[in-house]
């Protein structure tokens, strides 16, 4: 899928890569090892753009939308608990009789966010901000996922400055570990 275009094109592209992820899930028998491989993938894709939502889109919301520091502080909230949702998989194996239960969750938090997103605030903001904007916002997303964790990380600040600051660090940790150990690979 190419991404490109704006910020709100950049990550509803995101959004069905995804969801991709999630349908070869479902399509696999419970047990089947490539489930874990694709869970892994899908995890570090959604930790990537929610850093990159974090950093870029929710402030841009908060200062855009009237309501914004109410709705960013819902998404967040969002985030945090389908990080916590991820954290509990990654420790699990397909086999592991909690993969399906943790990785079901996952899927309706993340469906329902992408839902909530693309229904409510993204057209909000489509309205709200210059199409400039939302281009300048695209290429800080983008560059913010080229240095995000992979990994969940549900302890670590959610909201600028700190954000900012500690996500690059924690990301090139975790690309180290995904490089030693192969995860994330789609040999």
């Amino acid at each position: 899928m190419g991404h490109g275009g704006d910020v709100i094109q950049e990550l509803t592209t995101d959004h069905r890569e995804v969801d991709e992820i999630f349908a070869q899930i479902e399509a696999l028998p419970p047990g089947d090892k490539r489930r874990k491989d694709l869970a892994d993938q899908a995890t570090i894709e959604l930790v990537r753009h929610s850093v990159a939502e974090e950093m870029h889109l929710y402030p841009a919301v908060r200062r855009f939308l009237p309501d914004g520091d109410e709705i960013a502080d819902r998404e967040i909230q969002d985030h945090g608990e389908a990080e916590r949702t991820m954290k509990e998989l990654e420790g699990c194996s397909a086999d592991d009789p909690r993969f399906d239960e943790y990785m079901g969750r996952l899927m309706r938090e993340i469906r329902e966010h992408v839902t909530d997103e693309e229904q409510n605030l993204f057209p909000r903001l489509r309205e709200a901000a210059a199409p400039e904007d939302l281009e300048k916002l695209a290429e800080k997303v983008r560059s913010a996922k080229k240095t995000a964790p992979t990994r969940p990380h549900p302890s670590a600040p959610q909201t600028p400055p700190a954000n900012k600051l500690l996500a690059p660090g924690a990301g090139l940790v975790d690309r180290v570990r995904d490089a030693l150990t192969g995860r994330g690979r789609t040999d």
